[in-house]
């Protein structure tokens, strides 16, 4: 078993999965690095080795449950806890009047956006409590609550993933698991290209700008939960009403 702190990263192939889990590998923790593309995983463990870190490679396509059943129950044997899972991986859907988004492509984007992190957090919940001081960090998207037009299904994932994520925070309160959100903004992504294909990519921030913001949020010692960190304004918001 090994001594460091264990963070799994989903989508960490590319753009802010990839940045936070190099981050993350220099920082010290051993990385459980999970996306679909072999070679991409390939040249994140090879960055990652190059700075002095270690990192487990886990190909795996999130629309598949029982894959992630089996990942958990893989981390069970080998480490018997896990420290740290950063929810980061997401498809778009595609930008389309709510009357006309494809019933294929909602039913792929809740599947990634949605179900998947509900599925690793069944998966992976025993092992977080089994961590000192349990780390959850999932990305949202402020199309959750903006209702701009033509989003509708992005912003309808991210906001059943915000619903989720909050109850989890609650439920693992008193177990010293600290579970938060982040909204990322405006990203130089392949995703943000996709919906903004006119947007020059030199005026956004980039994935390895935010990457030491993830890594200070699943370090943090205060245990901060249930709240989102807007990277735009560099600030925490609550995202329940007052009682």
């Amino acid at each position: 078993m090994t001594e460091k702190r264990i963070v799994v990263v989903t989508g960490a192939s590319r753009g802010i999965g990839y940045e936070a889990a190099l981050a993350l590998g220099r920082a010290g923790w051993h990385v459980v690095a999970v996306a679909r593309t072999q070679g991409g995983l390939e040249e994140l463990d090879d960055a990652i080795r190059d700075a002095g870190g270690s990192a487990s490679l886990v190909p795996l396509d999130l629309a598949d449950p029982a894959r992630i059943d089996e990942v958990g129950a893989a981390l069970n044997q080998r480490f018997g806890r896990i420290d740290a899972l950063l929810g980061n991986a997401g498809l778009l859907g595609g930008l389309a009047p709510v009357g006309h988004i494809d019933p294929k492509k909602w039913d792929q984007a809740f599947a990634v956006n949605v179900t998947a992190n509900y599925r690793l957090i069944r998966s992976l919940d025993p092992l977080l409590r089994q961590s000192p001081a349990g780390r959850c960090l999932f990305l949202s998207s402020a199309a959750a609550w903006k209702g701009a037009p033509f989003w509708g299904l992005y912003a309808a994932s991210k906001a059943a993933l915000n619903a989720l994520v909050m109850a989890y925070a609650e439920e693992v309160r008193n177990f010293g698991i600290a579970v938060n959100l982040l909204n990322p903004g405006p990203l130089r992504t392949r995703m943000r290209a996709q919906a903004m294909p006119g947007e020059d990519p030199d005026t956004l921030a980039t994935p390895a700008d935010l990457a030491p913001h993830i890594v200070s949020i699943l370090e943090a010692s205060d245990g901060r939960t249930g709240a989102l960190y807007d990277y735009p304004t560099l600030s925490w918001m609550k995202l329940q009403p007052p009682q």
